[in-house]
């Protein structure tokens, strides 16, 4: 069977999805990936389209909260309305059998149930939980937990993502209309693969709940370690104190304030060494003189260095949260914006760290504040007790195996032995 994959074209979404893709790869099935321009080594087939997503990323890397949110679902989705042109005719031409779709490329799975051909979804970022009873992954609400039944029962779910979506689903939706697809657009959840919904994320990192639909797949991380590109870093100038690590992800890292932030917090802390990757929209020589006991990069080698780290400062984007949380690294959570709310809702449940918001990094004594969070898990080991009992449980769940059968079972494949 030959797998096409379809993936937003960021690292962060391509890195899981990437890595997955190998693991099916090692079974001996076929994997391609279309309209991406990187695979990691792996068999991939440009498109003919405008990368909106890439393109935009210089004006959302400084953007926040709901503008960021409803900004980058427009971006999605007009990336979606291309790739449903030209779907039909790269299918053919790459002979796809399924497809295997990013949950966040929005509606994509037009295409497949246009062309009748099954399809899965992938959240390589944290899940949508249409039934409300777990706090959806953009509402800042969900840090505080709410009467979640309550979400249900006014279609909170529904309305909220429609508040963001609005008119940008206007050329999706043409597009199913022409196809003769009737579509429930008041359900977010309506297209949703009816074979399987994977997410990378464990089970023990979720929310308990009773009512994920027969379909949904908790499975865990998908790391391998492979095919990510090689770093030149420093290694020579660790001084083997106590290191944390912070990295702001790469997309929402062109905040100038808030990488100062976190280097004036290190700052206070003489007995530590700060590792900071500030991505590819900001210059390390901007943010200013560096103290002694810092080493500020544009790109670092996160797999290695979380092996070294005693507390990971990030974004709370999910992957960077389950690679630290798989060296059972405790995290400073600063959500911005996207899925990350959701899954610092998370990391405050379970207690693996503590959760701030990014207008507290951006108000006065900011460098204080971070400073004491710091301090907090540092030195309490409640934080890296519950991130060393989530590592033990994401070595178990085995995401990567667990992910891979459900995609040949699903479709009906006969498990086949991997490379000798």
């Amino acid at each position: 069977m030959k797998l096409g994959f379809i993936c937003i074209n960021i690292p962060g979404h391509l890195n899981p999805m990437t890595a997955l893709a190998r693991h099916l790869q090692d079974r001996n099935h076929d994997v391609v990936f279309l309209y991406s321009s990187n695979a990691a080594g792996l068999p991939f087939v440009p498109g003919p389209e405008k990368d909106h997503i890439n393109e935009s990323r210089p004006e959302v890397s400084q953007m926040q909260g709901d503008d960021a949110f409803e900004f980058a679902c427009h971006q999605v989705l007009d990336q979606t309305q291309t790739i449903l042109e030209s779907l039909p005719a790269m299918v053919q031409a790459n002979d796809i059998d399924a497809l295997v779709l990013d949950t966040i490329q929005f509606y994509a799975e037009l295409g497949a149930m246009q062309l009748d051909l099954p399809y899965i979804h992938v959240s390589s970022a944290l899940h949508f939980d249409y039934t409300g009873y777990t706090p959806l992954s953009h509402l800042m609400v969900g840090l505080i937990r709410p009467p979640l039944r309550r979400w249900l029962e006014t279609g909170r779910v529904s309305k909220s993502l429609l508040n963001y979506w609005g008119g940008a689903t206007r050329g999706v939706r043409a597009y199913a209309k022409s196809a003769g697809l009737e579509i429930d657009w008041d359900d977010p959840g309506f297209t949703l693969s009816p074979l399987a919904s994977i997410t990378q994320t464990p089970s023990a990192f979720d929310f308990e709940s009773s009512h994920w639909p027969s379909q949904f797949h908790h499975t865990g991380p998908f790391h391998d370690g492979k095919g990510r590109d090689e770093v030149n870093f420093p290694w020579e100038r660790l001084t083997g104190e106590p290191l944390i690590y912070a990295s702001m992800g790469t997309i929402l890292n062109g905040r100038l304030d808030v990488f100062r932030t976190i280097v004036a917090a290190l700052a206070k802390h003489k007995g530590l060494q700060l590792v900071l990757s500030v991505g590819d929209q900001v210059d390390p020589k901007q943010i200013g003189p560096a103290p002694s006991n810092a080493i500020i990069v544009k790109k670092a080698p996160q797999l290695e260095l979380l092996k070294q780290t005693s507390v990971c400062i990030t974004h709370a984007g999910l992957n960077t949260v389950l690679e630290s949380l798989a060296q059972g690294v405790p995290q400073v959570a600063i959500p911005v914006t996207f899925e990350q709310p959701g899954v610092a809702a998370r990391i405050a449940h379970k207690q693996t760290g503590i959760v701030t918001s990014l207008d507290k990094l951006t108000a006065d004594q900011t460098a204080d504040h971070l400073s004491t969070l710091l301090s907090e898990v540092v030195k309490d080991s409640t934080y890296r007790d519950n991130a060393r009992q989530l590592q033990k449980a994401i070595a178990k769940a085995n995401g990567l195996s667990v992910a891979a059968d459900l995609i040949e079972t699903t479709l009906g494949v006969t498990k086949k032995a991997g490379k000798t």
